[in-house]
């Protein structure tokens, strides 16, 4: 059936066509139920197709007019509009009237005055207009809202009007589906005009959003009976030990957001939650904490190690979780702020200092005493004398039970000591230019340096007693010859520093050439 034909079968038996210039006009009202009019015979007539101004026959799109138009039925009932206009026994005109009363939402067609005939022709009907190519005018705002208003409820209430004139024709319960739309696993039942998966949600004001997953496509068509399949997103901030990141699941409990994430084998070996497995996880997403779980071996200070397991993530957590405190001197090995991994062992170096009081012995002093009478080098103890006592109090500092430093803060004398009295023989000096005395003792004793000739002079270097005595010899010997070389020599070489030379030894100095 053409276009012109479905608009010329009215319910009510009459029969007319329109010019060409009908499509451009207001649609308006073609029936009357409360006239009677005579049957016509019109004149069987080949009418030149008329070129509607309509959307594609296979995807028709609504108009932006804020009235219900021919090109909005098809947008709603697609090509098969002819077909369930005819199974209603309506046409076009009749059709938008009827749905136009069960809306107010958009304008509804004015109910216009009787007309000689019964007929009313708008007066653009009877005018020829020019055709004008104009650019097609950009959309107006209200234009955008009407033509959503439309897709979102005229295809319903023209089926439904439809169906209520046919008494449940065919065409039109055919578009009437029910569809199972299931939302993250919830099932809820549509009934819907619509051909697409789209179309259904449309209906049952479901939107998708860009990280949900629906099954099948939007653009996919739809049958009664069909199953539409949503899985929401939802948007996780996952801290995993410490580390923070973004992540979208289609999950709606923790326990299943986790196993989409690849956390199932940190779970199923113990790991921590901030939420229970089966807490849902809302549509606005929320934030979840894991921590796995770890095998940690702790030294604290001179304790034996201990091995246990634990959930911290840090040492410092791992510290506060076992109740230990760190002191102003103590330290952990590898900081408190260093991230736990399995298998770690942490060592606590325990600083602590304490004061101790000792009780000590104070060593006697020892008070020498030369005594020529002795050899040179003999040491006589005279008195044994006697160690005192003293109480003394030390600062000790140790680390992990091992002294580190000790600092002594105070000492008390308890008993003072008794000295230790030694006479000591005397000792050989110091001596220079040895070799220049062995050749002059040679000379005046042949190197004899304990002889005594008795003739006054004593020793290697034939000293009289009054010189001996006079440059300190005694403190060695009372007889120059009963000293010991290197002592004959020191008492020598201050002679000589007296006199500026060897003087004191003229032949023999003169012999081996020595200053005088």
């Amino acid at each position: 059936m053409t276009v012109d034909e479905s608009r010329g079968n009215s319910r009510y038996g009459s029969r007319w066509h329109t010019s060409d210039a009908a499509v451009s006009g207001p649609v308006g009202t073609l029936a009357r139920p409360h006239q009677d009019w005579p049957q016509q015979d019109w004149p069987q007539q080949d009418w030149p197709q008329q070129d509607w101004p309509r959307a594609d026959v296979d995807h028709p799109e609504f108009s932006a007019e804020p009235r219900i138009t021919y090109q909005d039925l098809r947008a709603a009932l697609g090509p098969q509009v002819d077909q369930m206009m005819a199974e209603a026994d309506v046409d076009a005109d009749e059709l938008i009237r009827l749905v136009n009363a069960q809306t107010t939402v958009l304008p509804v067609i004015p109910d216009v005055p009787d007309t000689p005939g019964g007929l009313y022709i708008d007066e653009a009907l009877t005018t020829e207009l020019p055709v004008v190519a104009e650019p097609e005018p950009e959309e107006s705002g209200l234009g955008t809202a009407v033509k959503q208003w439309k897709r979102r409820f005229l295809k319903g209430a023209v089926a439904a009007v439809l169906i209520t004139l046919t008494g449940g024709g065919a065409s039109a319960l055919a578009m009437n589906k029910s569809v199972t739309v299931e939302v993250d696993g919830q099932e809820q039942t549509v009934r819907s005009f619509g051909s697409t998966v789209g179309d259904v949600l449309d209906d049952a004001g479901i939107s998708v959003g860009t990280h949900d997953a629906l099954s099948p496509s939007p653009d996919a068509s739809v049958s009664d009976g069909g199953v539409i399949s949503l899985e929401r997103g939802r948007q996780l901030e996952l801290i995993v030990d410490g580390e923070t990141r973004e992540s979208w699941v289609r999950a709606t409990t923790v326990d299943e957001a986790l196993g989409q994430l690849g956390l199932g084998d940190m779970l199923d070996e113990g790991a921590w939650v901030s939420e229970s497995r089966r807490s849902e996880v809302p549509l606005d997403g929320m934030t979840l904490e894991v921590k796995s779980l770890k095998t940690i071996t702790v030294v604290d200070g001179a304790e034996e190690p201990q091995q246990l397991t634990t959930h911290a993530v840090t040492v410092q957590e791992l510290l506060e979780e076992l109740g230990l405190e760190l002191g102003s001197d103590d330290a952990v090995a590898q900081g408190v702020g260093t991230e736990l991994s399995d298998g770690e062992e942490v060592r606590i170096n325990r600083t602590g200092t304490s004061e101790i009081e000792v009780t000590e012995e104070i060593e006697a002093p020892v008070e020498e005493v030369e005594d020529t009478d002795l050899g040179v080098g003999e040491r006589v103890v005279e008195e044994e004398g006697a160690a005192g006592e003293k109480l003394v109090t030390y600062r000790v500092t140790q680390r992990n039970g091992e002294e580190v430093a000790r600092e002594e803060v105070s000492s008390e004398v308890l008993s003072e000591p008794e000295p230790k009295v030694v006479r000591v023989g005397p000792e050989n000096p110091p001596i220079s230019d040895a070799a220049v005395w062995d050749r002059l003792a040679h000379c005046e004793s042949t190197n004899n340096w304990s002889i005594n000739t008795g003739n006054g002079y004593y020793g290697g270097l034939q000293f009289d007693k009054p010189t001996w005595d006079e440059y300190g010899g005694t403190r060695y010997a009372a007889y120059p010859h009963e000293a010991s070389r290197e002592q004959q020599i020191a008492i020598a070489t201050k002679l000589r520093d007296a006199r500026g030379g060897y003087s004191a030894w003229p032949a023999c100095a003169e012999k081996l050439g020595l200053p005088t």
